[in-house]
C-alpha cells in the first residue's frame, strides 16, 4: 500500500487550525461510574492517566499505586512495589487497573529491568483475579509486531506479532502480551485489554526511538523504507481512559492517523540523512551493543528501516481520535532533544560530543562509533 500525500496521512493539516487536548471530547459512557487502579502512577504516563481519569464522568475514585508517591491531586495513594502481592489487598472493591508500572530506562540493567517488568505485570494480573477486578488494561507497544519489510501498511490489531526476542524492551513486551492472553484462561472471568502505541512522544518521554532523532544525521539503511508513526503521551492516555471505560477491548493500537516518509521527517527536521549499507550498520550495532556502550541490540535498528505503522481502528470505532498529528508530535520532539547527542542510542556528553559531533557530513557517526570501539578495546586489554 503506498503512502498517501502528508495532508492525508496526518488526518489534519496542523498549524492555527490543529485541536487542543483541552478541546478534546470526553468518552461516550453511559455506565455506572468506576473505580479505578492505576499503577505507576507517579510515572510519566501514569500521572497523565491519573488525571484524566480524576477528571472522567465515568470514574467516582482513581487509587494511585506506585513505590512513590506523586503529585496528582484528587487520587487515593497506595504507595507500594506491584510486586508485592499484597497489592490484591490494595485492590479490593476496584473495578479496573490500568497497569502502567513499566522500567523503560535506557540506562536500566536488562536483567532487573525485565525481572521487574514480567513479574511486575504478572503479579498485578493475579492480584486482580485475587480481589475479583473484572478487567485489567496492559500498555506495551506497537513494536511487537516488529519492524519488517512485508509488514502491511497499516497494521490491523490482529495481525500476528512477529518481532523477534533480544536482550531488549521487545523481549518484556512479549513476554507481557503471553501473559496477558493467558491471563483469561488461568482466572475465568478476568478480561485483558492491551494497548500497542506507535512510538511514544511527550515530555519526559526517553526511548531509543526519540534518540534517533539526536543524531547529527538521521540513519537511513540501503534498501529499507521507513515510515514514521508517532503517538503523543496525551492521545495515549486519552486512549487508556476509553479502555479503562470498557469502551475497547482486546488488542488495541494507538497513533497518530497515518505515517510520515523518511522523506517527510528529512524535510520537515532539517536533518540530513546519512545512508549506510545494512551490513555495516548492523554489524557496527551488533559490535556497539556487544560491548556495552550502546543500550539496545541490533536488533531494535529494524525499528528505524522497516515499516511498523497501526491503524488504531477499534479506538477510532469506539469515537477516540488523535489529538496531535505525525508533523505535531515531530516537531514537539526535536524541541525536546535539541541540544542532546546521540551516536546509535547512546548519549554523548560534553568532551564525547564536542569531539564526535565536530566532523562533518556522513563521517560524523562512524568516527564517533568508531572511537567508541577503540576504547573499549584499549580499556579491555588492560
Amino acid at each position: 500500500m503506498s503512502s498517501p500525500p502528508s495532508d492525508v496521512r496526518s488526518g489534519l493539516t496542523g498549524g492555527e487550525d490543529a485541536p487542543d487536548i483541552t478541546a478534546s471530547p470526553p468518552p461516550a459512557y453511559a455506565g455506572r461510574p468506576l473505580t479505578v487502579a492505576v499503577t505507576g502512577a507517579a510515572g510519566v504516563l501514569g500521572e497523565r492517566v491519573a488525571a484524566r481519569l480524576v477528571a472522567s464522568p465515568g470514574v467516582k475514585r482513581v487509587l494511585a499505586v506506585d513505590d512513590r508517591r506523586g503529585e496528582v491531586p484528587g487520587v487515593q495513594w497506595r504507595v507500594l512495589d506491584v510486586r508485592d502481592p499484597a497489592v490484591a489487598e490494595r485492590l479490593a472493591g476496584v473495578d479496573v487497573v490500568v497497569h502502567l508500572a513499566m522500567d523503560l530506562g535506557m540506562e536500566s540493567d536488562p536483567r532487573a529491568r525485565s525481572a521487574y517488568n514480567v513479574r511486575g505485570a504478572q503479579t498485578v494480573l493475579t492480584a486482580a483475579a485475587a480481589a475479583g477486578v473484572p478487567r485489567v488494561v496492559l500498555c506495551t507497544s506497537a513494536m511487537v509486531y516488529g519492524a519488517l519489510a512485508d509488514n502491511e501498511v497499516p497494521l490491523a490489531e490482529d495481525s500476528e506479532l512477529r518481532a523477534t526476542e533480544e536482550a531488549s524492551l521487545v523481549g518484556d513486551l512479549l513476554e507481557i502480551e503471553r501473559l496477558a492472553r493467558r491471563a483469561p484462561r488461568a482466572h475465568p472471568g478476568l478480561q485483558v485489554t492491551v494497548l500497542r502505541p506507535a512510538v511514544v512522544v511527550g515530555p519526559g518521554v526517553d526511548t531509543v526511538l526519540t534518540r534517533h532523532f539526536e543524531a547529527p544525521r538521521l540513519l537511513v539503511v540501503a534498501g529499507s523504507r521507513p515510515c514514521w508513526q508517532f503517538c503523543h503521551v496525551d492521545d495515549l492516555a486519552a486512549a487508556l481512559e476509553y479502555a479503562a471505560l470498557g469502551l475497547v477491548e482486546g488488542e488495541v493500537t494507538v497513533g497518530c492517523d497515518g505515517w510520515l516518509e523518511q522523506e517527510d521527517v528529512e524535510r520537515l527536521s532539517g536533518i540530513r540523512r546519512m545512508e549506510l549499507p545494512a551490513s555495516l550498520a548492523l554489524g557496527t550495532a551488533a559490535r556497539l551493543h556487544r560491548l556495552g556502550l550502546t543500550p539496545a541490540p541490533a536488533g531494535d535498528l529494524a525499528y528505524t528501516m522497516y515499516p511498523w505503522v497501526v491503524s488504531g481502528s477499534r479506538l477510532h470505532e469506539a469515537g477516540w481520535r488523535p489529538v496531535h498529528t505525525n508533523e505535531e508530535v515531530l516537531a514537539e520532539l526535536l524541541a525536546q532533544v535539541a541540544g542532546k547527542h546521540a551516536v546509535a542510542g547512546r548519549r554523548l556528553g560534553g568532551k564525547e560530543a564536542a569531539t564526535s559531533l565536530g566532523a562533518a557530513g556522513a563521517t560524523v557517526a562512524l568516527v564517533g562509533t568508531a572511537a567508541l570501539v577503540r576504547r573499549a578495546r584499549k580499556r579491555r586489554r588492560f
